[in-house]
């Protein structure tokens, strides 16, 4: 039973939403569906405690994912994180998302980093279209990218990264009598990064703003001669406000707002075969599915608002070595419904940073429940600058 579910969610997952009708409309649900959606996943445990929040945060070592302009303010002279985390652990138990990433200072300006993360499905065994048992399979997915951050001002930076896609959900199998394929893409991210120290009632703080657009590249395919699908393609707008109490206690709070750039499925006539009676067109060029996605729901503004995903997350810091996270993630109703809380904790000692994360669904019986992240990061500088002089 459990495989039989999975399957049931990989195609909920990986297969584009079929045409909507007017009786579908009414119940107001309209999804946006996109392949290789686990580069939309928080990887890791930090920002997994604080409601997926990420791109204003203080920089770390897992910035790469969220938004590579903060290594230009990072401390540190280099790093290597990893990350782990079994998902969706209530429905199998052999689904995992793994992160890998480092980066690396070249001068007081320049940072470049990499990252490379990997999703594993879990086994699977295929049948044919008669419900005979072929074979098992693994599938698998991965995005290997690197990038490259600068510092503009004193407050300012800026990123690019580029990132190669690898999904391979079908290990060749045969379709309907097509043969598949794994699917390749290859995307660019463009991300900034502004932060300022000010005081606050009397209190050193720090305000920071963070922009990134990220898995802007071409559609996907999975068989030869076939449809093409959009990676997501999202951007993400945030901020984060920093307190430092006192010499030893500090709070900081942060905000996410969140929007897939791709095409939001239309309302197509009952009668008339392919005929578009409300929104847009999806079948476009990727240029013009980014600027489409700000006004192509058939809803109108409306529906386009309820596109936009919130994350908001709080950190409390002890000596900087002890850290208190919590944090809830809202997505609408009528665009996957996925609304639930988090927390986690931090623990600092020396080069080490060892963080893990929990999440709560809102929902009773949901496929995200219980689930664990566990994160490491070593700071390379720390340990060169504590190794003794010859």
């Amino acid at each position: 039973m459990k495989k039989k579910t999975l399957i049931i969610l990989l195609s909920i997952l990986f297969v584009p939403c079929k045409q909507l009708t007017a009786q579908s409309k009414s119940d107001r649900l309209n999804a946006i569906h996109t392949v290789a959606p686990f580069l939309t996943i928080a990887p890791d445990s930090r920002a997994g405690g604080m409601g997926d929040v990420g791109v204003a945060t203080s920089p770390d070592i897992f910035s790469q994912h969220w938004n590579p302009a903060k290594f230009a303010f990072i401390d540190s002279k280099s790093g290597v994180g990893l990350s782990y985390s079994p998902w969706l652990r209530t429905l199998v138990p052999d689904i995992n998302i793994a992160l890998l990433t480092g980066f690396y200072r070249i001068d007081s300006k320049q940072v470049i980093s990499s990252s490379l993360l990997y999703s594993s499905l879990g086994d699977i065994p295929f049948t044919d279209d008669l419900g005979n048992f072929m074979r098992n399979f693994t599938p698998n997915e991965f995005a290997l990218d690197a990038a490259y951050s600068r510092l503009f001002t004193e407050k300012l930076s800026g990123s690019i990264a580029f990132r190669f896609i690898y999904s391979n959900l079908t290990g060749g199998t045969y379709s309907g009598g097509t043969a598949t394929k794994p699917g390749i893409s290859y995307a660019a991210d463009i991300s900034g990064f502004w932060n300022n120290d000010i005081l606050l009632l009397n209190k050193d703080a720090n305000i920071a703003v963070g922009l990134s657009l990220s898995n802007i590249g071409a559609k996907m395919s999975y068989a030869d001669a076939t449809a093409s699908y959009f990676i997501p393609m999202n951007m993400r707008l945030g901020g984060a406000l920093k307190i430092d109490l006192d010499s030893y206690n500090s709070i900081s709070l942060a905000l996410d707002l969140n929007k897939l750039l791709v095409p939001t499925q239309p309302l197509y006539s009952s009668t008339e075969k392919d005929k578009i009676i409300a929104g847009k067109d999806p079948d476009i060029s990727v240029p013009l599915a980014i600027f489409q996605s700000f006004y192509d729901a058939p809803g109108g503004f409306r529906e386009e608002m309820h596109e936009i995903t919130t994350s908001t997350g709080i950190e409390y810091w002890y000596n900087n070595t002890f850290a208190l996270r919590g944090g809830y993630f809202r997505e609408h109703e009528t665009k996957g419904n996925r609304k639930y809380f988090t927390a986690g904790a931090g623990f600092k000692l020396n080069a080490f940073t060892l963080d893990f994360s929990y999440l709560m669904p809102a929902a009773q019986h949901h496929p995200l429940a219980r689930t664990l992240r566990f994160s490491l990061a070593f700071d390379m500088n720390y340990y060169r600058a504590s190794k003794p002089e010859a």
